[in-house]
């Protein structure tokens, strides 16, 4: 297991829809665990391989206090989400420095690939809820900053730069 390099911000990784897997294979845990790895590294609740350059629809979340109890997701779908939002301040990895308060649903049904290559659905709410959906926008080639108005990303992303 090994800790991945994040992209950086603007690579068109990140803009990129991420494929689907076909199964689950041995390889495609071996992901998984570099990506539970890299999640913890940072710390970070939840990872999407996009992030780390690996062009799957594959996920890992853990909100867990504790941690070590990782759900690891490929091909996540959203079946339902809850009418009643909940704010957060979210960040990433690929965009260091900067985060903002983002407006999801409160709860989220996905279905998924679980490690045993079983279709699985599963109830996510609170911050992993938060996590499960922000994963699934990079699946999807978005950050969370496409969820700003305009003016507030243009803004975010300027105060990155001069970061960076």
């Amino acid at each position: 297991m090994t800790v991945r390099t994040c992209l950086p911000w603007p690579d068109k990784r990140l803009r990129t829809k991420a494929d689907e897997v076909a199964e689950i294979t041995d390889e495609i845990r071996a992901v998984w665990d570099d990506m539970i790895d890299t999640m913890e590294a940072m710390p970070g609740v939840g990872l999407a391989a996009p992030q780390i350059g690996v062009m799957l629809r594959l996920a890992v979340v853990d909100a867990s206090a504790e941690r070590g109890k990782a759900v690891c997701l490929a091909n996540p779908e959203i079946l339902h989400s809850s009418i009643e939002l909940r704010e957060h301040e979210e960040a990433s990895p690929n965009l260091p420095g900067v985060s903002a308060k983002i407006k999801r649903p409160r709860a989220v049904t996905v279905k998924f690939l679980n490690e045993q290559g079983m279709v699985d659905r599963r109830d996510f709410v609170g911050i992993d809820a938060t996590s499960v959906q922000h994963q699934i926008d990079h699946l999807n080639g978005k950050m969370f900053f496409d969820r700003l108005s305009k003016v507030k990303r243009d803004i975010l992303l300027r105060k990155a730069k001069k970061q960076g």
